[in-house]
């Protein structure tokens, strides 16, 4: 498999599941501005929707979409535990939890990325996410995970979205909660793989 990503995009969810899976694979960096791969490549042509994640799974075949891409690698590697089997209702309650990160934490901090949006849009968004995020973690509570005790898909897609609110002027202290899941997250080895890989920390000194 190809991972296409852009560092700390929402693409990062996917790259942390792929080790979390343990999924032999390789990442390509997309320069989401130019459409154009690493090496040089007209990102286009991989991906006629144009963002990140894009997953080349073979035999000409791409998936796009975090939700469904996420699915379909739990589902390569069920012995991970990332994603309950098909007919448990625990399956169903950490789809939910992707399809309310993706549409409503996610899409939701659209206009605080467009640049033509007015400042009192942006202040609206923000007071608007914080409800959701008010939402969160009251259902988060303790934790350590979404889903309790087990580490599952949608706990990597809301990590990456928490890593965006600094930059979009949301105090994330305003929830101690989300705050030490993130860090909880953050901790985590194969997280910490990827955060250095996409150039996002820096690599341990040797010696």
């Amino acid at each position: 498999m190809k991972l296409y990503y852009a560092p700390g995009a929402c693409s990062q969810a996917v790259h942390i599941i792929l080790h979390e899976a343990n999924i032999e694979h390789s990442s390509t960096n997309v320069d989401l501005r130019a459409k154009r791969t690493e090496h040089g490549d007209d990102y286009w042509a991989i991906n006629p929707k144009g963002g990140v994640p894009a997953l080349d799974i073979g035999e000409a075949e791409v998936l796009t979409e975090n939700a469904a891409i996420l699915q379909y690698l739990a589902d390569q590697a069920p012995d991970a535990g990332l994603l309950p089997p098909v007919g448990e209702i625990k399956r169903y309650r950490v789809l939910e939890w992707l399809n309310y990160i993706a549409t409503e934490l996610h899409k939701g901090f659209g206009p605080l990325w467009n640049p033509a949006s007015a400042e009192d849009a942006k202040q609206a968004t923000r007071e608007l996410l914080g409800t959701k995020f008010d939402y969160v973690q009251g259902k988060l509570g303790d934790g350590p995970f979404l889903m309790g005790e087990r580490f599952t898909l949608p706990d990597a897609y809301l990590f990456v979205i928490l890593n965006w609110t600094g930059m979009h002027g949301i105090d994330l202290g305003r929830w101690p909660g989300l705050t030490a899941f993130v860090r909880r997250v953050a901790a985590r080895p194969t997280v910490q793989l990827v955060l250095r890989a996409e150039g996002l920390v820096e690599e341990p000194v040797a010696g």
